[in-house]
């Protein structure tokens, strides 16, 4: 019997055309795309099963349907797992993404006009939640707290805007911030002016399950995040609350946001969770944190500036303006070489977001790929020397060949993801 790809590129050559372009780039360029990562086999597997066959609206044990006994299995094992991976007393796993949950918390607890105290889109604030890219601003009144001076969130700010507001909603989480947020604080803000706080840990997932991120869950009324990412599991989403919210959330989130859940989704991010609960997964964390550390390290001695001075995470931010390189011009000369960034703004930014004057780097797909410090330092010399030379040829041709000769050493697909052997890990100081 011919396999699944064999009848696929026979069917439909062009697209399949474009599956396997998009395979040869996964190996053949460096991913440091901060979102991005690379699911386990077993992932893919529960996530491309016959489970497609089958819709399932509703909750296990109160489908709209009949037929769905082994999908509740499904979902009631990721329930399970996430409840118990995060410590969490109520948990939905139904969300297709990270924004589908947001939307769904504030449709549940927040009423037309409220206020929300969110984190600054040019700050690094989530653009599916904050002002003015995101659909909540339509629908509620927007205050934004942003950085101070170092760089760090304004905390004091926080506190001043949210006894002036008396805002519903605290957020606390971001799309670009590299350093540990103080959660407790933001709860003791949100109990002064009675506010419910809601944290978006979508970039920190995996470092908050892996105990080596400060974990929002408990502390928070609401808790929102993406299974991908640093958790390393399927593209999608999940809520945790307490339970007193769970009634609220779960009728939100079926049918107000979504109808029929995707089934293989939910089977493959139980697998993400299982994965999460294990040692290996702890020990990959470990080294994606130190492989960011190392990266920030090499690219600071090389003249590159490095927003806040560190990193306390998988992710960093890259201050371009001092070499003259906008982010996506860096972007762009980047990719030549096979290395995979994307464009970010940095705190006040002072270009237009479609140029922005960083980038944003993370860690968790080339350690998943099993880069080590010795790899990470290399790629860190490279992007050094193709941003401080970007339109010369040579450089950019001698680049591209060795990270081309770099990711033939470590293949993506087909490869175990065993984290390698534990190295010392690098601290990054860095003064101002």
């Amino acid at each position: 019997m011919p396999s699944s790809d064999q009848i696929l590129r026979t069917f439909d050559p062009e697209l399949w055309g474009a599956i396997d372009a998009e395979r040869e780039r996964q190996e053949n360029h460096v991913e440091l795309i901060a979102s991005g990562n690379y699911p386990s086999p077993r992932v893919s597997a529960a996530q491309g099963a016959l489970l497609t066959d089958q819709h399932a609206g509703g909750y296990p044990g109160k489908r709209d349907r009949g037929g769905c006994d082994f999908i509740d299995v499904a979902e009631r094992l990721a329930v399970d797992r996430c409840r118990q991976l995060f410590r969490a007393e109520y948990a939905n796993v139904q969300p297709h993404s990270g924004s589908q949950a947001n939307q769904a918390v504030h449709l549940a607890l927040l009423n037309p006009g409220d206020t929300i105290l969110g984190m600054s889109l040019a700050h690094g604030g989530c653009p599916t939640r904050s002002e003015p890219v995101g659909r909540p601003g339509k629908i509620h009144h927007e205050v934004a707290y942003g950085l101070d001076a170092d760089e760090v969130i304004d905390y004091a700010q926080v506190e001043a805007l949210a006894h002036r507001h008396r805002p519903r909603l605290i957020v606390a989480g971001a799309s670009a911030y590299w350093l540990r947020i103080d959660f407790k604080r933001f709860r003791r803000i949100a109990d002064a002016v009675g506010a419910l706080l809601m944290v978006d840990m979508t970039h920190h997932a995996g470092l908050v399950a892996a105990g080596l991120y400060p974990s929002p869950v408990g502390v928070a009324d609401v808790v929102v995040g993406s299974t991908d990412k640093t958790l390393r599991g399927p593209a999608g989403g999940f809520i945790l609350a307490r339970e007193a919210w769970g009634h609220a959330l779960d009728s939100t989130v079926f049918p107000s946001v979504r109808g029929s859940p995707m089934a293989p989704m939910i089977a493959a991010k139980a697998v993400a969770f299982r994965e999460a609960m294990s040692p290996a997964f702890r020990a990959y964390q470990e080294r994606v944190i130190d492989n960011a550390a190392t990266l920030a390290r090499v690219l600071t001695e090389r003249g590159l500036r490095i927003v806040s001075g560190r990193t306390e995470c998988h992710m960093m931010l890259v201050d371009l303006r001092a070499i003259g390189v906008t982010g996506d011009e860096a972007e762009a000369v980047l990719g030549r070489v096979h290395v995979s960034v994307d464009k970010n703004a940095i705190p006040n930014d002072p270009r237009q977001p479609a140029a922005t004057s960083g980038l944003r780097l993370g860690s968790p797909a080339v350690t998943t790929r099993g880069f080590g410090p010795a790899e990470i330092e290399q790629i860190g010399h490279v992007i050094a020397d193709v941003l401080g030379a970007p339109r010369d040829d040579a450089v950019v041709a001698r680049s591209a060949s060795a990270v081309t000769a770099l990711c033939a050493r470590f293949p993506v697909h087909g490869q175990p993801m065993v984290p390698p052997a534990r190295h010392s890990r690098p601290t990054l100081v860095v003064a101002r």
